[in-house]
Parts: structure tokens; sequence; C-alpha cells
């Protein structure tokens, strides 16, 4: 008999692609799975995951605005509508398993499902569970986790630890550096930084670049810099002086390469980042994003930091210490060494598949 699989969640590519990994390692394990990825309208699922090839629902959904009070006046309503249908689409779909992968769209649909009695898997990326999160993980049959210590927010007996996935391209690239330099166009005898802020760019990495440019070229080093789209234009007419040194991109969608191209990487500490950059093994100074919820960032960034695995400059702070963090480090072979040591440590890359036999074991 075929089985039915609710995947939940979304909002951010940190939530989108390592859903889609579980979905195609599912698929990989059980080929006539049938799975249905809900996510919120208006946001990135509903155009990423159609192109990943799975139908997607979408629900009127939104977070808690913090920054204006007034735009969470019709938040209840919303919430009531997405939980109407959110069990409009179970009674429709009939799943035998609903998991949640964080984003708006996880609350309501794991929420209808344990109502209903339908065995439900959260997969917590982060190393400090949000308050949602938290509420469900007392019903939930699973919860898969990256991190150690996480029984301070779930029940210890449902914990997994199975690390986040992280996307085939990048966990079985096969590119070599030499590869991946001449894609950039940049030299193999030169070291290189990549600096990337995810999707949208990061404001004070970019900001903090922009004054080390000459630096960078003066010390003949190579700059792999991925802006976003609101910084692009700016980063490229201030960087055009310095010529093949440093390559300006909005977005970046061959990771893999660019991630083999570095000797050092300036990064967000996403939870998938952070996967991802543990699967490359990769000496990495993380600048985590300082208001994302229960600044789960600097949570996430402190639990490499304290194992060696990784340096930390907060977000405030880039303008004052990143250039002497980041030539120091470029200097010191035996603490880049370290550091790409211990983080390959912490790297899971078949992460995927040890989630999807999870969701499947309690069908």
């Amino acid at each position: 008999m075929q089985r039915k699989v609710i995947i939940a969640g979304g909002g951010t590519g940190g939530h989108i692609f390592p859903a889609i990994a579980i979905a195609n390692a599912l698929k990989k394990i059980e080929p006539d799975i049938n799975i249905l990825f809900v996510g919120a309208t208006g946001k990135m699922e509903m155009e990423k995951v159609p192109q990943a090839g799975y139908p997607i629902e979408g629900l009127e959904i939104a977070g808690f605005n913090r920054s204006n009070i007034f735009k969470n006046i019709l938040l209840p309503f919303k919430i009531w509508k997405s939980l109407r249908r959110a069990k409009a689409i179970l009674q429709g779909f009939q799943p035998d398993v609903v998991v949640g992968v964080g984003g708006y769209a996880s609350f309501p649909m794991l929420n209808r499902a344990q109502k209903n009695g339908i065995p439900t898997l959260i997969q917590e990326q982060n190393s400090f569970a949000g308050k949602t999160n938290k509420i469900l993980g007392r019903k939930a049959k699973k919860i898969c986790v990256a991190y150690d210590g996480m029984e301070k927010f779930f029940p210890s007996e449902k914990l997994v630890m199975t690390g986040n996935p992280v996307r085939n391209s990048i966990s079985q690239s096969a590119v070599t550096r030499e590869d991946a330099l001449q894609h950039f166009g940049l030299s193999t005898a030169k070291q290189t930084i990549f600096a990337v802020g995810g999707s949208l760019g990061a404001k004070s990495i970019n900001e903090g670049l922009q004054p080390l440019l000459r630096e960078i070229v003066d010390r003949d080093i190579q700059l792999i810099w991925q802006t976003g789209k609101p910084y692009y234009e700016t980063a490229k007419a201030v960087a055009a002086p310095y010529g093949s040194h440093i390559k300006v991109y909005d977005f970046i969608n061959v990771m893999d390469f660019a991630y083999k191209a570095a000797d050092v990487v300036l990064s967000r500490a996403g939870a998938l980042a952070i996967a991802e950059l543990c699967v490359v093994k990769k000496p990495v100074i993380f600048v985590p994003y300082p208001f994302a919820a229960e600044d789960h960032q600097t949570s996430n960034a402190m639990n490499l930091v304290n194992k060696q695995a990784g340096l930390i400059i907060k977000d405030d702070q880039v303008q004052s210490q990143l250039g002497t963090v980041l030539f120091s480090l470029l200097q010191n072979k035996a603490l880049m060494e370290q550091l790409e040591s211990n983080i390959g440590k912490l790297g899971n890359p078949h992460a995927d598949v040890t989630i999807a036999n999870q969701v499947l074991g309690i069908i």
C-alpha cells in the first residue's frame, strides 16, 4: 500500500533545502511514496518546492511581527484560517505521518495532525529550539536534532541525533579546488576568502568587507563575495577598481564550487550554513544574525566555537574586528588546520537518509 507523507514548513532556504533533501531520501528508499509539501503562501517554498518536483499547498500564515506590532492585528484570524486549511488538507490527503521542518506552516499542520492522532516528527535544526517546536515536541513521536544538549527543550526519550540534511550537490560533490577556482576565474596560487550571508546577503558582513578590499588585494588574497540582491550593485561598484581579485555575485547557485575554492569562509550561522560547512570541512568565521528568533544563530555558532570548530565575531563588532580576525586566521596555518579538522568531525553527509528512516519508522 502506498504510504503518504506531508512535509510542512519553509520560509527560508534554511528550512526548504533540508526539507527537499529529506523528501529525496524518502523517494530513494521508497520510490512509490506520495509526498505533499505544505508551505506559507507567498514564501519562497511555493517556488522552490515545485522546481524540485514536488506538489505544495499554501497556508495564509505569518509570524509575529516584532518591529511593527500593528501588522499583527490580523494574525489571530490568519492562524484560525490556517488551522482550518490544515485540517482540510489532512482530510483530503490522508497522510500516514506529518514532518515539521520549521517555518510558519509547520505549526498549523503538526498541531492539527496531533489533534487527529496522526504521527508527527520534528526536524529541529537549531541548537536553541523555538517556542512552537517546544509545544509541538510534547506530542511528537520523534524529534531529530543536530546539536547535543537538546533535552533541555524536548523529552529526552524522543530525541534522535541525526545532524541537519545537506543538499546532495554539496555533500556528494566531486569538484576539485582547481576546477572551482577556474570556474570563478581565480588563481590557484592565491588564498581565497568566500563571504556569504545567506540568500539575501548580510548587511554587517557586506559593510565590514567594503573597507577591507584594498588590503585584501594588497595582500594578494582573492575574494568570492555573495552579497545578496540588495547590496549587489553597491558591491560591484566598490569592487570594480580591484580587478580579478574580487568576484562579486548577488547569488551563487554552485555552492559546492564556492566552498571548494575557499581557504576561509565568512558566514552567518544559520543551521543550513553550519551543516554545509561541517560537511565541506572549512575554517569559518561566524557572524551570527542577532535578530533571529531566540538569538539561535549565536547559540548555533557558540556550539562550534566551544568545540574549537569555528571563530565568531558579533554582528555589531564586524567593522572593528573583521580585518584583524580574518587576516590573522589566513596567516595561521596551524589554526586553520585545527578548525578544519574539528568542524569536519561534526558533519553528517547522510543526515537526510537517517531522518527519512526515522520518518518511515513511526508510520
